[in-house]
């Protein structure tokens, strides 16, 4: 919801007049794709962190909590620049860093608990295609 602020006026007014790579996938998939990612985070990161309070791993848990929170500001940072202030480049060059860290929060998360690793494992796949996106993006309107 937070992102939706500074997305929607750019969807409605400036993002229609970039081009874009012909492996756009359709409007509505982008949505869809980050909402069932926002649920898989949730359920994964909540099983893991319950997971090490439970082993009384706290060392682990706080740095744990800390990469996600990294990776939230990572994930909501790439949206205010791409969105908010139209930097192709630069949003891709956060895209990347999202999808490292979207990796490593996935082997944090399969350290812990093997099936939640594998399910959050759609989420450093799914930031590489974005950064794959944004970053074909910036390129085909590199001359703006």
């Amino acid at each position: 919801m937070i992102g939706s602020v500074v997305t929607k006026p750019a969807v409605e007014s400036w993002y229609p007049t970039l081009r874009t790579p012909a492996f756009l996938p359709p409007n509505w998939v982008l949505p869809v794709a980050w909402t069932t990612l926002y649920a898989d985070i949730a359920v994964t990161s909540a099983m893991t962190v319950d997971g090490l309070h439970d082993r009384g791993d706290d060392d682990r848990r706080r740095a744990y909590v800390g990469a996600l929170g990294a990776n939230l500001v990572l994930n909501a940072g790439w949206t205010w620049v791409y969105f908010g202030q139209h930097r192709l480049g630069a949003a891709s060059i956060v895209s990347g860093v999202l999808t490292a860290s979207s990796v490593d929060l996935a082997r944090r998360t399969a350290q812990v608990d093997s099936r939640a690793g594998a399910a959050l494992s759609a989420y450093p796949a799914w930031c590489a295609f974005a950064t794959a996106l944004s970053t074909s993006t910036w390129w085909l309107n590199r001359d703006r």
